[in-house]
Protein backbone atom coordinates (compact mmCIF):
# COMPACT_ATOMS: atom_id res chain seq x y z
CA UNK A 1 0.00 0.00 0.00
CA UNK A 2 1.27 3.50 -0.81
CA UNK A 3 1.23 6.40 1.66
CA UNK A 4 1.92 10.07 1.21
CA UNK A 5 3.68 11.61 4.21
CA UNK A 6 4.74 15.04 5.43
CA UNK A 7 7.25 15.15 8.30
CA UNK A 8 9.94 17.38 9.78
CA UNK A 9 13.55 16.35 10.39
CA UNK A 10 15.54 17.25 13.55
CA UNK A 11 16.54 20.57 11.90
CA UNK A 12 12.91 21.52 11.31
CA UNK A 13 13.08 20.98 7.54
CA UNK A 14 9.90 19.65 5.95
CA UNK A 15 10.17 16.24 4.31
CA UNK A 16 7.44 14.93 2.01
CA UNK A 17 7.05 12.02 -0.36
CA UNK A 18 5.63 8.55 -0.89
CA UNK A 19 6.43 5.26 0.78
CA UNK A 20 5.24 1.67 0.33
CA UNK A 21 4.14 0.00 3.55
CA UNK A 22 1.64 -2.53 4.85
CA UNK A 23 0.06 -0.17 7.39
CA UNK A 24 0.28 3.38 8.80
CA UNK A 25 2.03 1.97 11.88
CA UNK A 26 4.86 0.69 9.68
CA UNK A 27 5.26 4.15 8.12
CA UNK A 28 5.35 5.81 11.55
CA UNK A 29 7.95 3.29 12.72
CA UNK A 30 10.06 4.05 9.65
CA UNK A 31 9.77 7.81 10.31
CA UNK A 32 10.89 7.23 13.89
CA UNK A 33 13.95 5.43 12.60
CA UNK A 34 14.78 8.55 10.56
CA UNK A 35 14.25 10.82 13.60
CA UNK A 36 11.43 12.55 11.74
CA UNK A 37 8.39 14.03 13.41
CA UNK A 38 5.19 13.06 11.51
CA UNK A 39 2.93 15.93 10.44
CA UNK A 40 0.60 14.27 7.94
CA UNK A 41 0.07 10.72 6.71
CA UNK A 42 -2.45 9.67 4.10
CA UNK A 43 -3.13 6.41 2.26
CA UNK A 44 -3.13 7.00 -1.49
CA UNK A 45 -5.37 5.14 -3.90
CA UNK A 46 -3.99 4.24 -7.32
CA UNK A 47 -5.90 6.98 -9.14
CA UNK A 48 -4.80 9.54 -6.56
CA UNK A 49 -1.21 8.38 -6.87
CA UNK A 50 -1.32 8.91 -10.61
CA UNK A 51 -2.71 12.39 -10.01
CA UNK A 52 0.08 13.25 -7.56
CA UNK A 53 2.70 11.85 -9.88
CA UNK A 54 1.66 14.43 -12.46
CA UNK A 55 1.04 11.79 -15.04
CA UNK A 56 4.31 9.87 -15.24
CA UNK A 57 2.45 7.71 -17.71
CA UNK A 58 0.90 10.69 -19.52
CA UNK A 59 3.42 13.55 -19.29
CA UNK A 60 6.55 11.54 -18.81
CA UNK A 61 10.20 12.42 -18.35
CA UNK A 62 11.59 13.76 -21.59
CA UNK A 63 15.17 13.65 -22.89
CA UNK A 64 15.43 17.37 -22.06
CA UNK A 65 14.52 16.54 -18.43
CA UNK A 66 17.13 13.78 -18.38
CA UNK A 67 19.80 16.12 -19.79
CA UNK A 68 19.06 18.66 -17.03
CA UNK A 69 19.05 16.00 -14.31
CA UNK A 70 22.33 14.39 -15.35
CA UNK A 71 24.08 17.73 -15.97
CA UNK A 72 22.91 19.09 -12.61
CA UNK A 73 23.87 15.95 -10.68
CA UNK A 74 27.31 15.85 -12.34
CA UNK A 75 27.89 19.49 -11.35
CA UNK A 76 26.65 19.05 -7.77
CA UNK A 77 28.76 15.93 -7.21
CA UNK A 78 31.78 17.69 -8.73
CA UNK A 79 31.61 20.54 -6.18
CA UNK A 80 31.36 18.04 -3.33
CA UNK A 81 27.62 17.96 -2.61
CA UNK A 82 26.44 14.56 -1.37
CA UNK A 83 23.90 12.69 -3.50
CA UNK A 84 21.00 12.95 -1.04
CA UNK A 85 21.48 16.72 -0.70
CA UNK A 86 21.69 17.10 -4.51
CA UNK A 87 18.40 15.23 -4.95
CA UNK A 88 16.85 17.30 -2.18
CA UNK A 89 17.79 20.55 -3.96
CA UNK A 90 16.44 19.21 -7.25
CA UNK A 91 13.10 18.42 -5.60
CA UNK A 92 12.84 22.05 -4.55
CA UNK A 93 13.93 23.43 -7.93
CA UNK A 94 11.89 21.29 -10.34
CA UNK A 95 8.37 22.49 -11.17
CA UNK A 96 7.35 19.69 -13.55
CA UNK A 97 5.12 17.33 -11.52
CA UNK A 98 6.33 14.13 -13.20
CA UNK A 99 10.01 14.85 -12.53
CA UNK A 100 9.39 16.26 -9.06
CA UNK A 101 7.46 13.15 -8.03
CA UNK A 102 10.13 10.87 -9.47
CA UNK A 103 12.84 12.72 -7.52
CA UNK A 104 10.81 12.39 -4.33
CA UNK A 105 10.67 8.65 -4.95
CA UNK A 106 14.44 8.62 -5.48
CA UNK A 107 14.92 10.47 -2.21
CA UNK A 108 12.67 8.00 -0.39
CA UNK A 109 14.62 5.06 -1.85
CA UNK A 110 17.96 6.58 -0.81
CA UNK A 111 16.67 7.23 2.71
CA UNK A 112 15.80 3.52 2.95
CA UNK A 113 19.31 2.55 1.87
CA UNK A 114 18.29 1.24 -1.54
CA UNK A 115 20.80 1.42 -4.43
CA UNK A 116 20.51 4.62 -6.44
CA UNK A 117 20.02 2.90 -9.81
CA UNK A 118 16.94 0.95 -8.66
CA UNK A 119 14.77 4.08 -8.80
CA UNK A 120 15.61 4.50 -12.49
CA UNK A 121 15.07 0.82 -13.23
CA UNK A 122 11.42 1.12 -12.08
CA UNK A 123 10.73 3.35 -15.11
CA UNK A 124 12.17 1.56 -18.16
CA UNK A 125 9.76 3.52 -20.34
CA UNK A 126 11.77 6.69 -19.66
CA UNK A 127 15.25 5.47 -18.71
CA UNK A 128 16.96 3.16 -21.17
CA UNK A 129 18.98 0.06 -20.15
CA UNK A 130 22.08 2.05 -21.13
CA UNK A 131 21.17 4.81 -18.66
CA UNK A 132 20.34 2.38 -15.85
CA UNK A 133 23.46 0.24 -16.28
CA UNK A 134 25.76 3.26 -16.49
CA UNK A 135 24.33 4.60 -13.22
CA UNK A 136 24.69 1.14 -11.68
CA UNK A 137 28.32 0.85 -12.82
CA UNK A 138 29.11 4.39 -11.66
CA UNK A 139 27.53 3.73 -8.27
CA UNK A 140 29.54 0.51 -7.85
CA UNK A 141 32.83 2.16 -8.82
CA UNK A 142 32.18 5.40 -6.93
CA UNK A 143 32.41 7.36 -10.17
CA UNK A 144 28.89 8.77 -10.46
CA UNK A 145 30.13 12.28 -11.22
CA UNK A 146 31.89 11.16 -14.42
CA UNK A 147 29.02 8.85 -15.39
CA UNK A 148 26.47 11.65 -15.10
CA UNK A 149 28.73 13.91 -17.14
CA UNK A 150 28.97 11.28 -19.89
CA UNK A 151 25.22 10.67 -19.76
CA UNK A 152 24.53 14.38 -20.07
CA UNK A 153 26.78 14.67 -23.14
CA UNK A 154 25.36 11.53 -24.75
CA UNK A 155 21.73 12.52 -24.14
CA UNK A 156 22.40 16.03 -25.45
CA UNK A 157 23.80 14.62 -28.71
CA UNK A 158 20.81 12.30 -28.98
CA UNK A 159 18.43 15.21 -28.46
CA UNK A 160 20.25 17.32 -31.07
CA UNK A 161 19.97 14.56 -33.68
CA UNK A 162 16.26 14.08 -32.94
CA UNK A 163 15.65 17.83 -33.14
CA UNK A 164 17.42 18.02 -36.51
CA UNK A 165 15.35 15.14 -37.90
CA UNK A 166 12.12 16.59 -36.49
CA UNK A 167 12.88 20.06 -37.89
CA UNK A 168 13.75 18.60 -41.29
CA UNK A 169 10.50 16.63 -41.43
CA UNK A 170 8.16 19.48 -40.45
CA UNK A 171 7.79 20.92 -43.95
CA UNK A 172 7.35 17.57 -45.78
CA UNK A 173 4.80 16.40 -43.18
CA UNK A 174 2.79 19.64 -43.45
CA UNK A 175 2.95 19.36 -47.24
CA UNK A 176 1.76 15.74 -47.12
CA UNK A 177 -1.11 16.57 -44.75
CA UNK A 178 -2.24 19.50 -46.88
CA UNK A 179 -2.08 17.41 -50.05
CA UNK A 180 -4.12 14.65 -48.40
CA UNK A 181 -6.76 17.12 -47.14
CA UNK A 182 -7.05 18.84 -50.54
CA UNK A 183 -7.29 15.50 -52.32
CA UNK A 184 -9.88 14.18 -49.86
CA UNK A 185 -12.06 17.31 -50.20
CA UNK A 186 -11.85 17.24 -54.00
CA UNK A 187 -12.58 13.52 -54.29
CA UNK A 188 -15.31 13.48 -51.63
CA UNK A 189 -17.27 16.66 -52.31
CA UNK A 190 -16.24 18.42 -55.52
CA UNK A 191 -15.48 15.59 -57.97
CA UNK A 192 -18.70 13.55 -57.45
CA UNK A 193 -20.91 16.60 -58.19
CA UNK A 194 -18.95 17.52 -61.31
CA UNK A 195 -18.90 13.87 -62.42
CA UNK A 196 -22.68 13.51 -61.99
CA UNK A 197 -23.28 16.70 -64.00
CA UNK A 198 -21.11 15.65 -66.94
CA UNK A 199 -22.14 11.99 -67.03
CA UNK A 200 -25.83 12.97 -67.05
CA UNK A 201 -25.32 15.49 -69.88
CA UNK A 202 -24.73 12.78 -72.48
CA UNK A 203 -21.08 13.73 -73.13
CA UNK A 204 -18.71 10.84 -73.79
CA UNK A 205 -15.51 11.87 -71.94
CA UNK A 206 -12.09 10.20 -72.43
CA UNK A 207 -11.27 6.93 -70.64
CA UNK A 208 -8.96 8.73 -68.22
CA UNK A 209 -11.76 11.11 -67.20
CA UNK A 210 -14.20 8.20 -66.77
CA UNK A 211 -11.74 6.45 -64.44
CA UNK A 212 -11.22 9.59 -62.32
CA UNK A 213 -14.99 10.27 -62.21
CA UNK A 214 -15.67 6.64 -61.29
CA UNK A 215 -13.18 6.75 -58.41
CA UNK A 216 -14.65 10.08 -57.22
CA UNK A 217 -18.21 8.76 -57.29
CA UNK A 218 -17.22 5.58 -55.48
CA UNK A 219 -15.30 7.38 -52.72
CA UNK A 220 -17.96 10.09 -52.37
CA UNK A 221 -20.71 7.49 -52.03
CA UNK A 222 -18.82 5.32 -49.53
CA UNK A 223 -16.87 7.90 -47.54
CA UNK A 224 -18.58 6.84 -44.29
CA UNK A 225 -17.05 3.37 -44.72
CA UNK A 226 -13.75 4.28 -46.39
CA UNK A 227 -12.65 6.96 -43.87
CA UNK A 228 -12.96 4.69 -40.77
CA UNK A 229 -11.18 1.93 -42.69
CA UNK A 230 -8.27 4.29 -43.47
CA UNK A 231 -8.06 5.37 -39.82
CA UNK A 232 -8.23 1.73 -38.64
CA UNK A 233 -5.52 0.74 -41.14
CA UNK A 234 -3.27 3.59 -39.93
CA UNK A 235 -3.73 2.52 -36.28
CA UNK A 236 -3.13 -1.13 -37.22
CA UNK A 237 0.09 -0.27 -39.04
CA UNK A 238 1.27 1.85 -36.11
CA UNK A 239 0.65 -1.05 -33.68
CA UNK A 240 2.29 -3.53 -36.07
CA UNK A 241 5.46 -1.44 -36.34
CA UNK A 242 5.72 -1.39 -32.53
CA UNK A 243 6.07 -5.19 -32.45
CA UNK A 244 9.39 -7.00 -32.95
CA UNK A 245 8.25 -8.39 -36.31
CA UNK A 246 7.00 -4.98 -37.41
CA UNK A 247 10.26 -3.27 -36.46
CA UNK A 248 12.22 -5.92 -38.34
CA UNK A 249 10.04 -5.46 -41.43
CA UNK A 250 10.41 -1.66 -41.20
CA UNK A 251 14.19 -1.94 -40.78
CA UNK A 252 14.44 -4.21 -43.82
CA UNK A 253 12.23 -1.89 -45.88
CA UNK A 254 14.17 1.24 -44.94
CA UNK A 255 17.51 -0.50 -45.46
CA UNK A 256 16.49 -1.21 -49.07
CA UNK A 257 15.09 2.25 -49.80
CA UNK A 258 17.52 4.53 -51.66
CA UNK A 259 18.60 7.73 -49.87
CA UNK A 260 16.73 6.76 -46.65
CA UNK A 261 18.95 3.67 -46.29
CA UNK A 262 22.03 5.88 -45.93
CA UNK A 263 20.49 7.92 -43.07
CA UNK A 264 19.25 4.82 -41.21
CA UNK A 265 22.65 3.09 -41.39
CA UNK A 266 24.51 6.15 -40.14
CA UNK A 267 22.05 6.63 -37.26
CA UNK A 268 22.53 3.02 -36.16
CA UNK A 269 26.35 3.38 -36.33
CA UNK A 270 26.22 6.64 -34.36
CA UNK A 271 24.07 5.06 -31.62
CA UNK A 272 26.34 2.00 -31.53
CA UNK A 273 29.58 3.98 -31.15
CA UNK A 274 28.17 6.51 -28.65
CA UNK A 275 26.50 3.84 -26.49
CA UNK A 276 29.46 1.44 -26.40
CA UNK A 277 31.88 4.28 -25.61
CA UNK A 278 29.74 5.47 -22.67
CA UNK A 279 29.30 1.96 -21.26
CA UNK A 280 33.01 1.12 -21.49
CA UNK A 281 33.96 4.43 -19.88
CA UNK A 282 31.58 3.76 -16.98
CA UNK A 283 33.48 0.54 -16.25
CA UNK A 284 31.00 -2.04 -17.53
CA UNK A 285 32.52 -5.37 -18.68
CA UNK A 286 32.84 -5.71 -22.46
CA UNK A 287 30.33 -8.58 -22.76
CA UNK A 288 27.67 -6.68 -20.81
CA UNK A 289 28.44 -3.50 -22.76
CA UNK A 290 28.04 -5.29 -26.11
CA UNK A 291 24.75 -6.87 -25.02
CA UNK A 292 23.26 -3.56 -23.88
CA UNK A 293 24.56 -1.75 -26.98
CA UNK A 294 22.89 -4.38 -29.18
CA UNK A 295 19.48 -3.49 -27.80
CA UNK A 296 20.13 0.24 -28.08
CA UNK A 297 21.38 0.26 -31.68
CA UNK A 298 17.89 0.54 -33.19
CA UNK A 299 18.77 -1.85 -36.03
CA UNK A 300 17.74 -5.51 -35.99
CA UNK A 301 20.70 -6.48 -38.20
CA UNK A 302 23.21 -4.66 -36.00
CA UNK A 303 21.58 -6.07 -32.84
CA UNK A 304 21.99 -9.62 -34.15
CA UNK A 305 25.58 -8.90 -35.19
CA UNK A 306 26.54 -7.45 -31.79
CA UNK A 307 24.97 -10.41 -29.98
CA UNK A 308 27.01 -12.78 -32.18
CA UNK A 309 30.15 -10.76 -31.49
CA UNK A 310 29.54 -11.04 -27.73
CA UNK A 311 28.41 -14.69 -27.54
CA UNK A 312 30.23 -16.36 -30.43
CA UNK A 313 33.32 -14.17 -30.52
CA UNK A 314 34.52 -12.41 -27.38
CA UNK A 315 32.97 -14.95 -24.98
CA UNK A 316 34.89 -17.74 -26.77
CA UNK A 317 38.27 -16.04 -26.55
CA UNK A 318 38.44 -14.06 -29.79
CA UNK A 319 39.69 -10.48 -29.70
CA UNK A 320 37.13 -7.71 -30.13
CA UNK A 321 38.67 -6.74 -33.47
CA UNK A 322 38.56 -10.31 -34.83
CA UNK A 323 34.96 -10.69 -33.64
CA UNK A 324 33.92 -7.50 -35.44
CA UNK A 325 35.81 -8.53 -38.57
CA UNK A 326 33.49 -11.52 -38.99
CA UNK A 327 30.43 -9.27 -39.34
CA UNK A 328 29.58 -7.52 -42.61
CA UNK A 329 27.13 -5.04 -41.07
CA UNK A 330 29.96 -2.76 -39.90
CA UNK A 331 32.01 -0.72 -42.42
CA UNK A 332 35.65 -1.75 -42.77
CA UNK A 333 36.84 1.59 -41.43
CA UNK A 334 34.90 1.03 -38.19
CA UNK A 335 36.27 -2.50 -37.80
CA UNK A 336 39.85 -1.35 -38.45
CA UNK A 337 39.60 1.51 -35.97
CA UNK A 338 38.16 -0.79 -33.29
CA UNK A 339 40.98 -3.29 -33.90
CA UNK A 340 43.67 -0.59 -33.64
CA UNK A 341 42.12 1.03 -30.57
CA UNK A 342 41.80 -2.34 -28.82
CA UNK A 343 45.54 -2.88 -29.16
CA UNK A 344 46.28 0.69 -28.07
CA UNK A 345 43.89 0.43 -25.08
CA UNK A 346 41.75 3.51 -25.74
CA UNK A 347 38.71 2.09 -27.54
CA UNK A 348 36.22 4.47 -25.93
CA UNK A 349 38.11 7.51 -27.33
CA UNK A 350 38.00 6.11 -30.88
CA UNK A 351 34.31 5.26 -30.46
CA UNK A 352 33.63 8.84 -29.33
CA UNK A 353 35.36 10.10 -32.47
CA UNK A 354 33.27 7.75 -34.60
CA UNK A 355 30.11 8.96 -32.85
CA UNK A 356 30.95 12.61 -33.65
CA UNK A 357 31.84 11.69 -37.23
CA UNK A 358 28.56 9.88 -37.86
CA UNK A 359 26.55 12.65 -36.14
CA UNK A 360 27.97 15.08 -38.71
CA UNK A 361 27.30 12.58 -41.51
CA UNK A 362 23.68 12.21 -40.35
CA UNK A 363 23.21 15.98 -40.57
CA UNK A 364 24.59 15.99 -44.11
CA UNK A 365 22.50 12.97 -45.17
CA UNK A 366 19.30 14.52 -43.77
CA UNK A 367 19.89 17.64 -45.88
CA UNK A 368 20.36 15.47 -48.97
CA UNK A 369 17.22 13.47 -48.13
CA UNK A 370 15.14 16.63 -47.67
CA UNK A 371 16.44 18.12 -50.94
CA UNK A 372 15.10 14.98 -52.64
CA UNK A 373 11.91 14.49 -50.61
CA UNK A 374 10.44 18.01 -50.82
CA UNK A 375 10.41 18.28 -54.64
CA UNK A 376 9.24 14.66 -54.89
CA UNK A 377 6.23 15.43 -52.67
CA UNK A 378 5.49 18.61 -54.62
CA UNK A 379 5.68 16.64 -57.88
CA UNK A 380 3.33 13.91 -56.60
CA UNK A 381 0.90 16.53 -55.27
CA UNK A 382 1.03 18.37 -58.59
CA UNK A 383 0.41 15.18 -60.58
CA UNK A 384 -2.62 14.22 -58.45
CA UNK A 385 -4.23 17.65 -58.44
CA UNK A 386 -3.29 18.24 -62.09
CA UNK A 387 -4.76 14.87 -63.09
CA UNK A 388 -8.06 15.67 -61.41
CA UNK A 389 -8.08 19.14 -62.95
CA UNK A 390 -7.34 17.71 -66.40
CA UNK A 391 -10.14 15.16 -66.08
CA UNK A 392 -12.53 18.07 -65.44
CA UNK A 393 -11.14 20.45 -68.08
CA UNK A 394 -11.39 17.95 -70.97
CA UNK A 395 -15.20 17.43 -70.63
CA UNK A 396 -15.66 21.19 -70.21
CA UNK A 397 -13.75 21.72 -73.45
CA UNK A 398 -15.92 19.03 -75.17
CA UNK A 399 -19.07 20.70 -73.84
CA UNK A 400 -18.10 24.17 -75.07
CA UNK A 401 -17.04 22.74 -78.44
CA UNK A 402 -20.64 21.56 -79.03
CA UNK A 403 -21.93 25.12 -78.91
Amino acid sequence: MRFRYVASDPNGRLMEGYVEAKSPAEVLEWMGGQNWKPISLKAIRQTETQKFFGGLQQGGITIADQVFLTKYLALMLKVGTDLFKAIDILVEDFDKPAVKSFLMEVRDALSKGQPFYTSFSRYPKYFSPVFINMVKAGESSGNLEKVFGDLSTSLQKQQEIRDKIRAALIYPVILLIMASVILLVMVTFILPRIASTFLSSGINPPVFTKIVFGVGLFIGGNIAIILPLIIAAAIGLWMFFRTAGGRKFLDQTLSRTPVIRDVVEKMALQRFSATLASLLRSGLPILDALGITAGASGSTEMEAALNRIAKEGVAKGLTIGDSFRRETVFPRVVVNLITISEKAGHMENILDTLSDFYAAEIDSSIKILMSFLEPALLLIMGIMVGGIALSIIVPIYQLTAQY
